[in-house]
């Protein structure tokens, strides 16, 4: 994507509370939001980007396109990694993820290229087989910057063409820059540029309860611990109820966090995944602070996508998220930000 402190350590457990939620169900926007605040809306036809390629090794009837990241290389083509799951690729537990990659000359185009297979778990650099998930790319100076899951730590790597990337190995010789623990799926990461460092927010489990946290740096090397940023409300405390966390900026104090608690079909079976895909829209003019568990302050309104990216490009916004009722594949819309009208809240 591209778009142009100290914080206090999340503890290993948890308990709190879901609170109450105040909706307005006629508009879906929250009773305590402002009134002024535009409101994301999307705009026009779906173009699908990518499919659901069977061109690799580790091809299954079963696999989904899931979490994902776009951006613009150095030759101005357009780049899309997706995790591939449920294939037959390696992996304990039954993971069997990796990156498989496409590339479009146009970000309006449809149909982009699939390129193959991206990038696999390196166990030996700590990662856990089968384990790669959505990994997110942001552009400094000459240097394009991937951070990504593997299943327990956020990984680093680098590139200078935005097409071929390199591990970052950390000084104790792993991929591993940070973890919430060994067992809550430490994920999800994206990037944000703010106040001359870059904001990571990402979700986890604990406690299998599921929350969007926020560790910052300047230099992709020193992170500040992490605080909890998200958690609760209307879309619930299980361990999905926070995936894949997008915040962008429009003002310099206006953010918001797309929020997805459900992705739609799945031939996972999985009853997280079931029932039309859902993310939740936050607003807040504080970066460290969504909500826990206060919606009727921050909650803004409800959009029928899931695993979200948003992509400003030549003064449009534009949308990218997994297609409509069944993971397979990825497409974009135009995305426009509307204040409602007067007498509506």
């Amino acid at each position: 994507m591209t778009q142009d402190t100290t914080m206090s350590k999340a503890p290993t457990q948890w308990s709190l509370a879901q609170g109450a939620v105040v909706l307005l169900f006629g508009v879906g926007i929250a009773a305590g939001a402002p009134k002024d605040i535009a409101v994301p809306q999307i705009e026009g036809p779906w173009w699908q980007v990518a499919g659901n390629p069977m061109d690799h090794k580790y091809a299954t009837a079963k696999q989904e396109p899931v979490d994902f990241a776009v951006w613009q290389a150095v030759d101005g083509s357009w780049q899309l990694w997706s995790c591939l799951r449920n294939t037959t690729a390696g992996g304990q537990g039954g993971l069997r993820r990796f990156f498989y990659r496409w590339e479009g000359r146009r970000l309006t185009n449809p149909d982009w290229r699939p390129m193959g297979i991206a990038m696999e778990a390196d166990p030996a650099l700590g990662e856990t087989p089968g384990g790669l998930q959505a990994p997110h790319v942001v552009k400094v100076g000459d240097t394009w910057h991937m951070l990504y899951g593997d299943w327990v730590n956020i990984c680093h790597a680098t590139s200078k063409d935005g097409k071929a990337f390199t591990r970052v190995i950390q000084p104790h010789g792993k991929t591993g820059l940070f973890s919430e623990g060994p067992h809550v799926n430490t994920r999800d990461i994206m990037l944000l540029p703010h106040n001359g460092k870059w904001y990571g927010y990402y979700t986890c489990h604990p406690n299998n309860q599921g929350m969007d946290c926020l560790r910052t740096t300047t230099d992709f090397r020193t992170w500040t611990d992490s605080a909890v940023v998200a958690f609760g409300g209307q879309a619930g405390t299980g361990s999905w109820s926070a995936e894949c966390p997008h915040v962008i900026r429009l003002g310099d104090n206006d953010f918001y966090l797309f929020r997805t608690q459900s992705y739609g079909d799945s031939k996972e079976g999985d009853i997280r995944k079931r029932g039309p895909a859902r993310t939740n829209v936050y607003f807040s003019t504080d970066p460290t602070m969504f909500g826990i568990n206060q919606d009727s302050k921050y909650f803004l309104c409800t959009l029928p996508v899931a695993a979200p990216e948003i992509i400003l490009h030549e003064g449009q916004y534009y949308i990218a998220a997994l297609n409509e009722g069944a993971l397979d594949g990825i497409r974009i819309a135009r995305l426009k930000w509307s204040t409602p009208p007067a007498g509506e809240e």
